[in-house]
């Protein structure tokens, strides 16, 4: 970008995570060119978005998003702020300075040369880094309006880099909560990923119980007290450390797993409820499975490919407790068994009285038998027919 003449910077978290001393998980540019623009200069990129306007880049595999300069719209732009203070649109082009004290907080707002290795500072980000203070730039209130995704992004830096909120800054969060409602489902999916799935996750439940996020986020939870914050047992403890500790081994998570775990609670709840009202075990956790899913779904936009597993999760709970017969050891073989299992591990340190059951299932793995391999067609008459084409005569025909 900058052979081709124009001003361009990495900027926001690689500079911090940098700074920081740690390894960027991809970069950001800033530039003086409009998106079509830097079409000309990379013709293969894509532009997207509609709230403002990105290129996204790929060189050797590697995605860089390059937006252009933000300035200050005018109060003529009538379809750019939603009644509620939400930006819509926000495809104003300006100058290096005007996009620092656009972005969110100091320490997102710094700019590197990657010539050079010069950084730009307009805002007090350099030092507020320095001091692990974390400082919205402009007015707190008017700024969470605009996007209240922020709220969350102020929790996640809390727990991610261990800095500290100035009161300005802390303070109108539990007040500004329920503006979370109004940001799209599937953009709070993406959310919540980036939240828990990034190797912080325990000390991202402590602030957002903190910061009175987690029921806003999470509705369908149990309230605790004051009004945010909810109810959260072992089994989700225990799911968030141990998805910390796979995470920092370069293991796969799940959203699949964590959805399990985060809405476990209310699940029993109303399947307890619905047992005492008469209905089967494996029934009333179907039905509480089914509520609790479409309820937070309403908020946090879960894929299918996602949920379904979580469901699975669920109903295979009850046959755990079948330890007898051939039918029971089909268990072994189903798709999710391993996924079940864990999460049986985990309900047994919150229940001792599982602890026999999760032990009987343990030794089961290690006994059973290696799968045999598919069993080849001994001779021609046992495969697959061939299947004729479709107006083309058989051998017997020609």
């Amino acid at each position: 970008m900058q052979e081709a003449g124009y001003e361009a910077y990495i900027v926001g978290g690689s500079v911090r995570d940098i700074l920081l001393g740690k390894i960027p998980k991809d970069f950001d540019v800033a530039t003086s060119a409009t998106p079509e623009q830097v079409k000309v200069v990379f013709p293969r990129c894509h532009l997207i978005g509609r709230r403002f306007r990105l290129a996204h880049v790929r060189l050797g595999g590697v995605l860089v998003e390059v937006a252009t300069f933000r300035g200050e719209a005018g109060p003529s732009v009538g379809d750019r702020v939603h009644a509620d203070g939400r930006i819509l649109r926000d495809n104003v082009f300006g100058s290096l300075a005007e996009d620092a004290r656009r972005r969110d907080f100091t320490i997102n707002a710094l700019f590197m040369d990657p010539v050079t290795g010069d950084i730009t500072d307009f805002v007090g980000g350099y030092r507020d880094l320095q001091e692990r203070r974390l400082r919205l730039i402009g007015d707190p209130v008017e700024r969470y309006r605009e996007d209240p995704v922020r709220l969350l992004r102020a929790a996640r830096f809390v727990a991610k880099l261990g800095v500290e909120p100035e009161p300005d800054t802390a303070t109108p969060i539990p007040e500004l909560a329920p503006l979370l409602a109004n940001i799209p489902p599937a953009r709070l999916f993406e959310e919540v990923c980036k939240l828990f799935l990034t190797g912080h996750a325990a000390r991202t439940l402590e602030a957002l119980q903190r910061f009175q996020l987690t029921v806003p986020l999470f509705p369908v939870l149990p309230q605790r007290g004051m009004q945010g914050r909810a109810h959260t047992g072992v089994v989700l403890r225990e799911a968030l450390l141990n998805t910390d500790r796979r995470v920092q081994a370069s293991q796969p998570v799940t959203p699949a797993f964590l959805f399990a775990a985060l809405l476990w609670q209310p699940v029993l709840e109303r399947a307890t409820a619905y047992q005492e009202q008469g209905e089967q075990e494996f029934a009333s956790l179907e039905r509480a499975a089914t509520e609790v899913l479409a309820l937070q779904t309403e908020r946090t936009a879960i894929p299918r490919r996602f949920s379904a597993v979580t469901r699975q999760i669920w109903v295979m709970q009850p046959r755990f407790n079948r330890t007898r017969g051939r039918r029971a050891m089909r268990l072994l073989s189903q798709p999710r068994f391993r996924a079940a299992y864990d999460f049986l591990l985990l309900r047994a340190i919150e229940d001792p009285s599982l602890q026999t059951t999760a032990e009987f299932w343990t030794e089961a793995q290690a006994s059973a038998p290696s799968p045999a391999p598919p069993a080849r067609s001994q001779g021609r008459g046992r495969g697959r027919r061939r299947r004729r084409s479709r107006g083309r005569p058989g051998r017997s025909a020609e």
